[in-house]
């Protein structure tokens, strides 16, 4: 949904984060056939008193993830995020600095100019998106200063140009402290249009890749968790909290359920699961191939060099916009595995199991890993 523009802006209206629920509502559709309006009556039906109880409810029906938490949100109430329009969290914003919103308003009526850019509203700031990525965040950071957050590479900060902390999600690296309507001056647009270029630009060629060794065939690997600490997180006294923690598959397929990750090189994160689920599971095949230094794998959820080849989970926070902000990550090393195991995983109807504690002492993250073969169900 496209909320209201702030004040007599054209061409530049902010969207806000309703729309992640008509998207859960047709992932819930194509995962299980039924939409919204069936499911509700199947919760109602089952009469469940509470979220946790829910949540097991629907896992062992085969809906996770978003799908999952659009049908929690339906019987117990839908975060404030996602209830309130564009204009209603840029309000927000602005509330208790009204003097500051002109200056959103005045980068707001640049963006246009531009080129395509979609201006997404969140709950503590506005994103300027190209339609390749996020160049651009506008962040009330005190009473009297809008962080004009900027993502450019291979730029030093100097002058205007500062470094960023705290102002949007990690790929912004640099920013220009705001006042007045004025600030916003051709420096400014140029800085801002610098950022848009390189957003557009297509990435670098990748090298040749070398000639691959014979493949030996695909493997089935399911990662298993257990024990997940809970949806909200706080690193350390009066730091960073994180209130919607979720963990997911590294990947690259779009075919799957997936949010992006700003600032990892394309990469997805994979069916994302709350993290105050029961349980937690991810299938992802593995192609092996034997090369002259032993076994080596491949596909959309490998990482890593030859020497470190593994599987990913993803911790990070989830605001409801189609992301997910990484915070930590935990591997699954494929190269630490047993040859005998691989091997064994590669004849017909095997696949190969690690199981892990999704818990490392109260925090997000992988303890208690083992790996094993079992039979295909």
């Amino acid at each position: 949904m496209v909320g209201d523009p702030p004040g007599p802006v054209a061409g530049a209206a902010p969207r806000s984060w309703r729309e992640v629920r008509d998207w859960s509502a047709a992932l819930l559709l194509s995962r299980t056939g039924e939409d919204v309006a069936a499911w509700n009556r199947r919760v109602a039906e089952a009469g469940l008193g509470d979220e946790p109880a829910l949540r097991a409810w629907l896992a062992d029906r085969g809906v996770t993830g978003y799908a999952q938490a659009l049908l929690v949100w339906e019987r117990f109430g839908y975060p404030d995020f996602l209830t309130a329009d564009a204009g209603q969290l840029i309000d927000g914003q602005y509330e208790d600095r009204p003097g500051l919103r002109p200056v959103l308003d005045a980068v707001l009526a640049a963006a246009p100019a531009l080129g395509p850019v979609t201006v997404q509203a969140r709950k503590t700031c506005v994103t300027l998106v190209s339609p390749r990525r996020t160049f651009a965040v506008v962040q009330p950071t005190s009473r009297s200063r809008v962080d004009l957050g900027l993502r450019l590479d291979g730029v030093e900060p100097s002058g205007r140009l500062l470094a960023a902390k705290n102002v949007g999600n990690g790929s912004i690296n640099r920013r220009i402290a705001l006042s007045a309507p004025g600030d916003v001056d051709e420096e400014v647009l140029g800085w801002l249009r610098r950022a848009y270029d390189e957003s557009t630009a297509p990435p670098a060629p990748r090298a040749p890749a070398r000639r691959p060794a014979p493949v030996l065939g695909q493997v089935p690997v399911v990662i298993e968790g257990f024990d997940l600490p809970g949806r909200s997180w706080c690193p350390a006294p009066g730091g960073s909290s994180y209130q919607y923690v979720h963990v997911a598959l590294h990947g690259h397929d779009r075919d799957r359920a997936y949010l992006e990750m700003p600032g990892r090189g394309g990469w997805l994160a994979i069916e994302p699961v709350p993290a105050d689920a029961p349980s937690a599971r991810w299938e992802a095949q593995v192609t092996v191939r034997r090369g002259d230094a032993g076994l080596d794998f491949g596909g959309p959820f490998v990482r890593g060099d030859r020497t470190d080849r593994h599987l990913a989970l993803a911790w990070g926070d989830v605001p409801g916009d189609g992301t997910l902000r990484l915070f930590r990550a935990c591997k699954f090393g494929l190269a630490d595995v047993d040859p005998g195991l691989v091997e064994d995983a590669l004849r017909p109807g095997r696949r190969l199991v690690v199981r892990a504690r999704l818990n490392a002492r109260g925090n997000p993250g992988c303890s208690d890993v083992a790996w094993s073969v079992e039979r295909a169900p």
